[in-house]
């Protein structure tokens, strides 16, 4: 959902009036009026000055010059639900060809739901070299991650509007969160919320206000409108830039400026995707009480909402159409060249294991197959831009921590693609 900056406080009180008027919860979306929590805000410490701004000349509309320099020591705070996975796919491609060295966990999450430790990246030492890059599912904890990255790290994520965040996340989760098991359907559950959302739950954390969760602050029993600001206004001096969902072209194309990047390593296939006919439109009465139900992620998007047409508008909105057309053009060209199909496909479509996506939940995730007889270079390119997150995962361990030599003639476990 867009909210255009001059209409923003306006769509925000809009919205607020119409949760009032459909449902009779006793929090405002606007005026949380709670008793003070025990458990505290974690501290968000200021970042050192990055290598230049993150608005370069080139951001708006001047053009890239020497000032402009690649960033390569990047954090990305891999939400829930909000088309991450297209982003570590971009991450993955632009680390593994230059070498980098990336944070991994020894699995899939850094110890997710707990808040990231730095002991938890694989092969970190207190006194050994930063990592480049740090992509992967975790709890956000600042402290700790400036113990595994450069001081000039860039600060990066995504956010979504709360009501397609939490649609998804029922429809991807319902198995595991007993707050949705017990709850026949999505309305049923935000009819009563409270009759099935037990906090204390394992899994409790999927069924409200996921992405306040994820960036690693407190679920508290009560926080004031004030308190709300401060911390988002802390989380906006901690990330240089966060990139909408809903707006993913115009968000990749922020980023490459962002990042100095070239246009290719931007370019994507969206990665974990539904099919489309598994997302049920929900009645505005829901749509509502959805975001009355996630308030505090309605607070988090609206703010970074905000700030993301903002920077469009310091970008400029003919630069900005220009480079999307250009994106755009890019990926349809490279989606004929390298995709069965032209697209997207269903799991049993996708014959080679190594690209097929992992299926969760109760609806199929979607994949790509390549195109036969490519080209050795095109063949590379491809694979990469369709290798799904964990597959790339594992191939990037097996990279960074090659396994020892075995057996006599010294052949090596290299991974596999």
């Amino acid at each position: 959902m867009r909210l255009l900056p001059g209409y923003w406080r306006l769509h925000v009180l809009g919205a607020a009036l119409a949760i009032s008027m459909t449902i009779g919860f006793t929090i405002q979306l606007w005026g949380l009026s709670f008793q003070k929590s025990k458990t505290s805000v974690p501290r968000l410490l200021p970042l050192p000055p990055t290598p230049r701004a993150p608005l370069a000349e080139a951001e708006v509309g001047g053009e890239e010059g020497p000032s402009c320099r690649p960033f390569q020591h990047l954090l990305f705070l891999k939400t829930h639900k909000t088309g991450s996975s297209t982003i570590v796919n971009i991450l993955h491609r632009f680390g593994d060809t230059r070498g980098l060295r990336f944070a991994l966990p020894a699995r899939y999450q850094f110890n997710y739901p707990n808040r990231f430790q730095a002991r938890q990246v694989k092969g970190w030492h207190p006194r050994g070299q930063p990592f480049d890059i740090l992509c992967h599912h975790m709890r956000f904890n600042l402290i700790e991650v400036q113990k595994v990255m450069h001081p000039d790290t860039f600060y990066f994520s995504i956010v979504r509007d709360p009501v397609a965040l939490a649609e998804s996340a029922f429809s991807y989760y319902r198995g595991v969160v007993p707050a949705f098991r017990r709850a026949g359907s999505l309305p049923e559950f935000l009819a009563a919320p409270q009759r099935f959302y037990r906090p204390a739950e394992r899994g409790s954390h999927y069924a409200r206000n996921l992405l306040w969760f994820d960036f690693g602050l407190d679920l508290p029993s009560g926080l004031g409108l004030g308190p709300i600001r401060d911390t988002l206004a802390g989380l906006a001096r901690t990330f240089h830039l966060v990139l909408l969902t809903e707006h993913m072209d115009e968000s990749l194309v922020l980023l490459r400026n962002a990042l100095c990047w070239s246009l290719d390593e931007v370019v994507a296939f969206r990665h974990n995707l539904r099919s489309p006919d598994t997302v049920r439109p929900l009645a505005p009465v829901d749509a509502a009480r959805l975001r009355a139900w996630n308030s505090l992620d309605w607070h988090l998007y609206a703010h970074f909402n905000h700030t993301f047409w903002d920077r469009v508008e310091r970008f400029g909105r003919a630069h900005m159409a220009r480079e999307v057309a250009a994106l755009q053009e890019r990926q349809a060209e490279l989606g004929q060249r390298c995709l069965q199909g032209g697209g997207p496909l269903a799991p049993g479509h996708i014959a080679d294991e190594r690209i097929r996506p992992f299926q969760f939940g109760q609806v199929p995730i979607l994949g790509y197959a390549l195109q036969p007889g490519l080209a050795p270079a095109d063949q590379e390119l491809c694979r990469r831009m369709v290798t799904p997150e964990l597959q790339y995962k594992d191939f990037l361990d097996a990279k960074q921590f090659p396994a020892p030599l075995q057996g006599v003639n010294g052949s090596q476990n290299r991974g596999v693609r």
